[in-house]
């Protein structure tokens, strides 16, 4: 790996064997656990749907009752089977066992783990449940590819993605329609305020997100539909994207692979650092959902860009490497390739720092070189962004040059009125105006632009690189969850008997039955 900034091979190889060794033992964590959420989210892909007159989902309804009655150890799907012959043949079409579940979710049945034939039985109608579920998101992915065949893909990369997020759905479609048609290829409705926090998923159409909008299976079909109406009078297809992360992680992921969502924000700490909840359930939860997202067909997006809003966006330039190289390695082994990885890094060093440019530079130069073949996510300033639109504007200009001189494959739009208000129409259209004149005028200068050897560029790349290789020994030797506790990513410490939804964790018992983890391996 030469390229253009000369890295060091053996360096880069030495970073992913260390990321490889410190992420194993994690990936050997979720494989003997599961979470609450995973088994709500077996249950919606075995087709239980809806919620009770109070807007608890019968999925939650079901969990909590067989893992106060059986423990959650052994999973529900097996008990729910075999309770649930009560109401119907287990030989019964596989389509009709979502009213099957629904039925016996409502009523108070004792519930119980089967054995001997019983157990066979049920394994075997779990297994059956599990092949129709995955066909249906081999079905939304195909239909992806074959929409994105008629209609032509975007005219070129970076893909332009614009955030819209008023809180009510049918706000939102207007908002993303007119996004589309001005240039944007890549829509994220950006969730309600504290969903993540939530441990159900919302249910149908909503109109009172706080700063943002619910993530549901019903908003996602709705904006699906419009995006794929848009797509359609424009020649080309426009993409979607929401948020697999919190406590609902994996639900979330399997609503979007159904509804045919294109991208999903999907971090392997962001839920850990920043929303405090316990690191074994986040990892838990993150590795099924992406195998999920990797079966769908969709791109996932790391939050590596908020490290930078935290700390040091130069001193703490390697931990935004080392994350990657994690991510990197967390999605690899659960099946996603690398033009489904959306690694994220952002343009947060504070302008006034001599030559801030060129660090920015060195930075998305380095994660393109490491990670050839992924569409790298690059995430406008947030940080220093201090309420002066016209500098604000200029900030985002030159974010917007750097993405395209170092071929990132998909740029954020920056608001001019970050920190100040929730942007309006108008600013969106000024912000776009900015993209498209940089873009345009750029063209693929990525191709002519070569650091100087030796120059301040490589260095600056080099070092990070270092100081990237040097932690990950640190964190192969302590373990990454001891790194997480002690405060090693943006600067905040997580221990793992701490945090948020603990209490719906477990180590699996023998007679634990995922029938979705061999289709998906």
């Amino acid at each position: 790996m030469a390229g253009k900034l000369n890295l060091d091979p053996s360096t880069v190889a030495r970073a992913r064997a260390l990321a490889a060794e410190a992420g194993r033992p994690v990936v050997e964590l979720a494989r003997t656990h599961t979470t609450v959420s995973v088994e709500r989210a077996i249950l919606r892909l075995c087709g239980l749907t809806g919620a009770d007159a109070d807007g608890t989902p019968w999925v939650n309804r079901l969990t909590d009752r067989i893992a106060g009655q059986t423990g959650l150890e052994h999973g529900v799907l097996l008990p729910a089977l075999h309770a649930l012959r009560r109401f119907q043949p287990l030989s019964a079409p596989a389509a009709s066992f979502g009213d099957g579940l629904r039925r016996l979710a409502e009523k108070p049945v004792d519930v119980a783990l089967p054995t001997g034939r019983d157990l066979a039985s049920a394994r075997g109608t779990a297994a059956r449940l599990a092949r129709r579920a995955v066909r249906r998101l081999d079905a939304a992915r195909a239909t992806r590819d074959r929409l994105i065949r008629r209609y032509g893909d975007a005219p070129r990369r970076p893909w332009i993605y614009l955030i819209v997020a008023t809180g009510d759905i049918h706000e939102d479609i207007p908002q993303a329609v007119a996004a589309a048609r001005a240039g944007a290829d890549v829509i994220a409705v950006i969730r309600s305020t504290g969903q993540s926090l939530l441990d159900y998923v919302p249910e149908g159409a909503t109109r009172e997100g706080f700063a943002g909008t619910y993530a549901t299976q019903e908003n996602f079909r709705l904006m699906r539909a419009a995006l794929d109406g848009v797509s359609r009078d424009l020649g080309r297809y426009v993409r979607l994207t929401n948020y697999a992360s919190g406590l609902c992680m994996p639900e979330i992921a399997v609503l979007a692979g159904l509804e045919r969502l294109d991208m999903m924000l999907n971090d392997s700490m962001y839920g850990i650092l920043f929303r405090d909840i316990n690191p074994i359930r986040t990892f838990v939860d993150q590795r099924f959902s992406r195998q999920i997202h990797a079966r769908a067909g969709i791109i996932i997006n790391t939050g590596e860009d908020n490290y930078l809003t935290t700390a040091d966006a130069v001193a703490e330039a390697h931990t935004v490497t080392v994350s990657q190289l994690l991510n990197e390695y967390f999605a690899h082994e659960a099946g996603l390739s690398d033009a489904q990885l959306g690694l994220g890094h952002a343009f947060e060093i504070d302008p006034d720092l001599p030559d801030s440019l060129r660090l920015e530079t060195a930075h998305a130069l380095l994660a393109r070189e490491l990670f050839p073949d992924a569409p790298l996510k690059w995430m406008p300033p947030t940080k220093h962004m201090t309420g002066d639109v016209f500098h604000g504007n200029l900030l985002d200009g030159m974010f917007n040059l750097v993405g395209a001189l170092t071929g990132q494959g998909i740029l954020l739009v920056g608001m001019m009125t970050e920190a100040v208000v929730t942007p309006w129409l108008s600013d969106r259209d000024v912000a776009l105006r900015n993209v498209r004149y940089v873009l345009h005028a750029a063209g693929n200068m990525a191709e002519d632009f070569v650091p100087a050897p030796g120059g301040f560029v490589q260095r600056r790349a080099h070092q990070v690189l270092a100081e990237a290789v040097t932690l990950l020994e640190r964190i192969a030797g302590e373990s990454l969850l001891t790194a997480i506790a002690h405060g090693t990513f943006g600067i905040m410490r997580r221990p793992p008997d701490r945090g948020r939804g603990l209490s719906g964790v477990a180590r699996v018992s023998d007679v634990y039955y995922n029938p979705f983890a061999e289709l998906l391996s």
